[in-house]
């Protein structure tokens, strides 16, 4: 019995991994892309604008802080959401974008066509979408930002795209309050990567399910 569970949580884990490297490589692509900000980064950018913090504070400090206040709350609200995988997309985010960053920087970046940025922009978003349900649907955690969503549509028991469009609309609006810059990439990523997750979770669940039957 703990050998089956040990082999599930494995299993669970790796394609929490997959989903993780998918949705960040649809990430690196949005932000190469140079149109703006995720809903997320401009709630991040208007507080490290908004907030009288030393100099020394960065903006992937306040990103840092913001995740732990998440988690935090969520403690107090129902810790079964919080697993191995909150931290491990919270530890390997930036470091795999990085990677997808030195690997496309030369072929998308703000000096490109625009028709090229716009592509990569919207591929970006549909790529995020399609890995961050691998994420959910592994059940083995996720990342404090998508949990927002996961939990108020779990909570609500609306359709995940739905709350993740309004989810996003609030950082956005929130940010932007305080400071923080929108661009077309935050409206288009507002407008898209919820519905698109929609879309592709049964399938996710699907294919989490028969790595986990085999």
């Amino acid at each position: 019995m703990k050998e089956n569970k040990l082999r599930g949580w494995i299993i669970r884990v790796l394609l929490l991994l997959c989903g993780l490297t998918i949705a960040h490589l649809g990430v690196t692509l949005f932000l190469q892309a140079d149109l703006g900000s995720d809903p997320f980064n401009v709630l991040i950018q208007g507080l490290h604008r908004f907030l009288p913090l030393p100099e020394f504070i960065t903006h992937g400090n306040v990103h840092v802080a913001v995740s732990f206040l998440i988690i935090l709350v969520l403690l107090f609200v129902d810790r079964s959401y919080i697993l191995i995988g909150t931290l491990l997309c919270m530890i390997l985010g930036g470091p795999i974008i990085d990677v997808f960053t030195f690997l496309l920087g030369n072929f998308i970046n703000n000096e490109s066509a625009m028709v090229l940025r716009l592509l990569s922009l919207v591929l970006g978003c549909v790529i995020l979408a399609f890995g961050m349900t691998i994420v959910i649907k592994s059940n083995a955690g996720t990342g404090p930002n998508d949990l927002v969503a996961v939990v108020l549509s779990d909570k609500s028991r609306k359709p995940f795209g739905k709350v993740r469009i309004a989810v996003d609309v609030c950082f956005a609006a929130a940010g932007f309050a305080l400071g923080g810059t929108l661009g077309l990439g935050t409206i288009i990523c507002a407008c898209l990567v919820g519905p698109i997750a929609q879309i592709f979770m049964p399938y996710s669940e699907k294919f989490c399910n028969s790595c986990l039957e085999r």
